[in-house]
């Protein structure tokens, strides 16, 4: 039997804790012990966690004795009640939990923040030591024994033009082909990109990726030029203040690398252990922003560390739930269904926009949020409310079977943007419902539930059940087809809206729409296959070079002209009215950036507003439109917008 033990009682903010792994064979029990101290290097506790095959471990107290000169060796005496039933002899080996390797990997042009004095703005505790704090000294003292890879490197930026700004699946295909460190196998290793933008925009600072093949929590991404980097006006130190809220953002993300979830977030779901939501603690996993007092009242009173929460879930939960590559973002540390309060300001409306709840085989399901305020006063609310779905909780349950948490692919770390939602107003969104970064949730034939609770500041509002059904395949072909399709692979470049790396993928999706054009699922594999080629789109190779393929416009018009406009009313059926506005939308763009016939647009534009006039879509939606048209009808041949 091999038997570990994680004493907790020195060094950086001790927990007062121990914990310990017994493996026989194939057979893991892991036990903690709140501990209390008895004598000179003496501590009693009682075991109040145990995971794996308790049969093995019937004790419930233990009993520990630091021995020797150089306190290097301890004695544990395991009991049930006040009889000591085994007693067990231990060496010292490390003063760290576990070992991790980080690999900083920055494009060109951005300089990474990797370290910063702690003194440097004035605004800090009174308290707290002057240093040059390091991320590695961040999670050394987190209990980890942190190491550089040797792949650290400096991503050029040749062929990649002006268009610095990263999409998800560029990061995807990215950490897939260029992180050394990258295989198959769960590793202590984690990948950090610094980058300029993401696609998003300056609002975007940070990108937690939760699967890349089939392992989780594995990389991030900071975006240096994003809201991070502008310090308030008036501030007396920008530089320090840009800097320390650099670091802080690739702490937290990296935080989230060893799934730990927001400070807000402890409570929800059935975590390992029942834990408190805290909005108000200083810690890496808060948002500064968010506190009662903003970013000045959190950062006077932080200590640059993790809270005592997460340093117990960091040091002594069982290792397959912190190890990167193993137990999957919020496994056994998330989210539950949340109840809405009893009168709620809001309304929280799950539709879809269609005559019938029915969906055909291999047919992904679109659903729309709608957000409104049902109270007699304006409501504050975040810009994000329905985007974020860090603050919501999306449930999909097939009858018969159990629910299932739909969980993205990808975490967003965004500045707090508020907005005023009038009496009556409504907020809108679109939820790709069919798959998460577990795969896909909604794939065989029968009755599903969806139901989302959104958590706002003050309150949780939820849903109504959404029950949809799905048909049986209709013929041979589409159950042959389905083997292939309800893969992990296509599942992720749907919900990335393609890909220029998963080839396999992509050609699944060509056969799809080949030998099912008339179905709906075939309106979902052309835009797939389309959205990458209608604009230029960034590979990073194993040379280390950014290789950027020019946009492809004519070939994303063939395929998309009978997914979207031949059959406009099926597209906008089957992908709801909100996304088949935006392709339109961005097709129109691609159309007028980057073709020969910019005119084209226009006539896109037409067809827009012709199918949501159509289908009774609220006037102002049709405006914004009829706006656009405006734009593009001064387009004529040999013009373009960029």
């Amino acid at each position: 039997m091999k038997e570990t033990l994680h004493l907790d009682v020195d060094g950086e903010t001790p927990q007062m804790v121990v914990s310990g792994t017994w493996t026989l064979h194939r057979l893991t029990l892991h036990w903690i012990a709140k501990l209390e101290p008895i004598g000179t290097n003496a501590w009693k506790g009682n075991i109040f966690y145990k995971d794996g095959d308790v049969s093995m471990f019937p004790y419930n107290f233990v009993t520990i004795e630091a021995q020797g000169l150089t306190l290097r060796n301890a004695k544990v005496v395991y009991s049930e009640g006040a009889t000591p039933l085994r007693t067990a002899h231990f060496t010292w080996v490390n003063q760290y939990f576990y070992p991790v390797e980080f690999e900083y990997d920055t494009e060109e042009g951005i300089t990474p923040v990797l370290a910063i004095d702690t003194h440097a703005h004035p605004n800090h505790p009174a308290n707290l030591p002057r240093e040059e704090l390091s991320i590695e000294s961040v999670y050394r003292r987190a209990g980890f024994d942190v190491k550089l890879s040797t792949g650290n490197s400096v991503v050029p930026l040749v062929g990649a033009g002006n268009d610095v700004r990263w999409s998800d699946a560029e990061m995807h295909d990215a950490m897939q082909v260029h992180w050394s460190q990258y295989s198959n196998n769960p590793k202590w290793a984690m990948w950090v990109f610094f980058a300029s933008l993401h696609e998003e925009g300056y609002p975007l600072g940070g990108i937690m990726f939760d699967d890349i093949g089939s392992q989780h929590r594995q990389g991030t991404a900071i975006f240096n030029n994003s809201f991070i980097s502008n310090a308030p006006e008036n501030d007396v130190q920008p530089d320090a203040w840009v800097k320390r809220m650099k670091f802080w953002t690739a702490c937290h993300e990296m935080g989230h690398g060893f799934n730990l979830a927001h400070a807000w977030q402890k409570s929800l779901g059935n975590p390992w252990l029942p834990l408190q939501d805290d909005a108000e603690v200083r810690s890496f996993m808060n948002y500064p922003f968010a506190v009662q007092g903003g970013v000045p009242a959190f950062f006077q009173n932080f200590e640059y560390r993790f809270s005592d929460n997460e340093l117990l879930f960091l040091r002594h939960a069982p290792e397959r739930f912190v190890k990167m590559g193993e137990a999957e973002w919020f496994d056994d540390h998330g989210f539950k269904h949340q109840h809405t309060m009893m009168h709620s300001t809001f309304k929280l409306t799950l539709r879809v926009n269609r005559e019938t709840n029915r969906y055909e085989y291999l047919e992904p399901v679109c659903v729309e949020l709608k957000l409104s305020n049902v109270s007699k006063d304006p409501q504050i609310v975040n810009k994000d409310v329905l985007a974020n779905i860090d603050r919501m909780t999306i449930i999909v349950k097939k009858n018969g079977g159990k629910a299932k948490q739909l969980l993205p692919y990808v975490h967003y770390l965004q500045e707090i943007e508020k907005e005023v939602l009038m009496p009556g107003q409504t907020m809108y969104s679109s939820i790709f419902a069919s798959v998460g970064n577990k795969g896909w949730l909604i794939s065989e034939p029968g009755d599903y539930l969806i139901q989302v609770a959104i958590h706002l500041e003050n309150e949780d509002v939820l849903s109504n059940e959404l029950m949809i059904r799905v048909e049986p395949p209709i013929d041979r072909t589409e159950d042959f087809l389905a083997q292939d399709f309800f893969s992990n692979d296509v599942a992720r470049t749907l919900f990335f809206d393609g890909t220029k790396s998963l080839e396999n993928s992509n050609n699944i999706l060509r056969t799809v729409a080949e030998r099912l054009p008339h179905r709906k699922v075939a309106v979902h594999a052309e835009v797939a296959l389309a959205m990458p080629l209608m604009k230029p789109f960034k590979l990073l190779g194993q040379d280390k070079i950014i290789h950027v393929t020019p946009p492809q416009i004519e070939e994303a018009t063939q395929l998309l002209k009978p997914a979207l406009l031949e059959r406009s009313h099926v597209a906008a059926n089957t992908l709801g009215h909100l996304d088949y506005h935006f392709y339109m939308d961005r097709l129109s763009e691609s159309i007028a950036a980057h073709s020969n016939h910019p005119e084209g647009a226009l006539a896109v534009q037409n067809k827009l507003l012709q199918t949501l006039t159509e289908r009774k879509v609220k006037p102002v939606v049709l405006q914004e439109i009829k706006d656009k048209q405006l734009m593009y009808e001064k387009l004529g041949p040999g013009t373009s917008v960029r």
